[in-house]
């Protein structure tokens, strides 16, 4: 059964005002981090992202099977670093390097970057950016987040986010390299809306009672490659699986599209520790992407602001040409 192609985006006309609000919040939390969220990386290392073969010729920079080099950045959700024995939001971004065709940010269009980013649930726990901003705003006082929310978004609707959240933000119980990630928002790939989910290969494994996630995945690199399979949700309706609203989670068949292998890799060692230094200086985005390519819906809008506001306010490196020799 082919795919549907008649999704669309529903744009508010006070859009740019208001996500430009939403960008000057996240720039205020970056003055005292070097992100606004996401400020602890676990691990950066690199990888293989593999295209695999006989995908459909509509299907972007999955229609020709081939191998790219990539960076990939482990990180944790908050605004700032703290154990990973904490709840949080766990989260995994991808850049592929060598990627050809147009792309999506003006002044970026020849770059040779697609960037993947994915967090552990299958959707997000509001539904817009003017809920995220309202609940980001509310968890600068832990103590008063339920009041502040309520005060915010009414008492039913504030519950349903907190609720979301606590089980968004549950301690991992597995460990890194058996995590599976889910874009939680759509992106086009070609005429087709899909979500991205991210699926581990490697049979579940519980956390290490002791030490960091980020220390636990760099033991198995020593010893052996951690490989994800990366698969397609496609749109089916407006209903089941919505573009403008985060909070649903959609369902559908995983159509695998490429396969990110982690290279066995010492990240303790001086190329290692370069590798990880320069990821952190990089910039992961989902606008980072082909036009065919390019992120779909009110999240992803509102990101593309408060992204290039992030991007420019802490320094970040230059979008690479080829995977960097580091080390």
């Amino acid at each position: 059964m082919p795919h549907r192609t008649d999704w669309k985006e529903t744009v508010a006309d006070d859009e740019a005002p208001r996500f430009a609000a939403y960008a000057a919040v996240l720039s205020r939390l970056q003055e005292t981090s070097a992100r606004a969220l996401h400020a602890k990386g676990s691990l950066g290392v690199e990888a293989d992202f593999e295209v695999l073969p006989g995908l459909p010729a509509d299907y972007a920079m999955f229609a020709v099977a081939r191998r790219y080099p990539a960076l990939v950045r482990f990180s944790n959700g908050a605004p700032r670093r703290q154990s990973d024995r904490k709840p949080d939001v766990r989260g995994i971004a991808i850049k592929v390097i060598g990627v050809d065709g147009e792309k999506a940010i003006p002044g970026l269009e020849r770059a040779v970057t697609q960037d993947f980013l994915a967090i552990r649930s299958a959707s997000t726990p509001v539904r817009d950016a003017g809920e995220f901003i309202a609940l980001v705003r509310a968890a600068q006082s832990p103590a008063l987040l339920p009041f502040r929310l309520i005060r915010a978004l009414g008492f039913r609707r504030a519950i349903q986010v907190i609720r979301a959240a606590l089980a968004g933000f549950k301690v991992p119980t597995a460990t890194l390299a058996s995590t599976t990630y889910y874009s939680a928002l759509p992106s086009r790939l070609g005429p087709y809306a899909v979500q991205y989910v991210i699926r581990a290969v490697d049979a579940p494994a519980l956390a290490p009672k002791h030490g960091e996630l980020g220390e636990a995945l760099a033991a198995t690199l020593r010893e052996r490659p951690v490989v994800y399979d990366v698969c397609a949700i496609f749109y089916s309706d407006a209903e089941k699986t919505p573009i403008e609203d985060a909070s649903v989670a959609w369902p559908g068949e995983l159509v695998p599209v490429a396969r990110l292998t982690l290279r066995q890799q010492d990240v303790s060692s001086p190329h290692g520790l370069a590798v990880a230094a320069y990821i952190e200086r990089a910039a992961f985005d989902p606008w980072h992407a082909r036009k065919d390519m390019a992120p779909l819906g009110n999240m992803m809008r509102a990101r593309n602001v408060a992204y290039r506001a992030s991007t420019e306010a802490r320094g970040a490196a230059e979008e690479p040409t080829e995977m960097p020799r580091l080390g």
